[in-house]
């Protein structure tokens, strides 16, 4: 019994001896062969597009910070000014109402009632529910609710454009499904 666990052991270790120093030498000598035969591909760099300098030409229009530029910019503010003045100066001068000033995009339309005739839109705001009607006001644009539909709140806000002028624009709230 002795001799066939040595003879066992015998075994094992000769073919652990035979199997460790031949594949290493082996990989060795793949990586060089690979390395010879590797040749870089490499596209050679465009040469830069010839850069050709342009003249300046004056031309014969208005100078940008000129008299005619200056009195031009002026008729046009005088001759708006009025109008957006008269646009602005109502909102200016009645009581504000609690939904405008929130932001619309933080207000979500949850549903409609008929109330005696008239429609009635469910606005929800930070988990509180308002109910908003024709007239009422929304946002912080001086936004008026013009139609009240079972789909949408419709309304007319004022805003300032690029230029600064006062400018109407329409806006609407969408009934928001409810995700399950």
């Amino acid at each position: 019994m002795i001799a066939r666990g040595f003879t066992w052991v015998l075994a094992s270790a000769l073919v652990l001896a035979g199997c460790a120093g031949s594949g290493e030498e082996e990989l060795q000598e793949w990586m060089k062969l690979q390395r010879s035969q590797a040749k870089p591909n490499i596209p050679p760099i465009q040469e830069p597009k010839k850069f050709t300098p342009q003249e300046y030409v004056v031309d014969v229009a208005a100078e940008p910070f000129g008299l005619q530029r200056l009195a031009q910019a002026l008729r046009q503010e005088s001759g708006t000014a009025t109008s957006n003045a008269a646009l602005v100066a109502p909102e200016l001068n009645r009581r504000k109402e609690p939904l405008e000033s929130m932001p619309l995009d933080s207000m979500k339309m949850v549903g409609s009632l008929n109330r005696a005739g008239q429609l009635v839109a469910i606005v929800k705001v930070d988990n509180l529910l308002y109910q908003v009607k024709r007239g009422n006001y929304l946002g912080p644009n001086y936004g008026r609710i013009t139609k009240v539909s079972e789909t949408e709140v419709v309304m007319r806000e004022i805003v300032q454009d690029a230029a600064g002028e006062w400018i109407e624009r329409a806006a609407t709230l969408q009934l928001q499904e409810r995700s399950k």
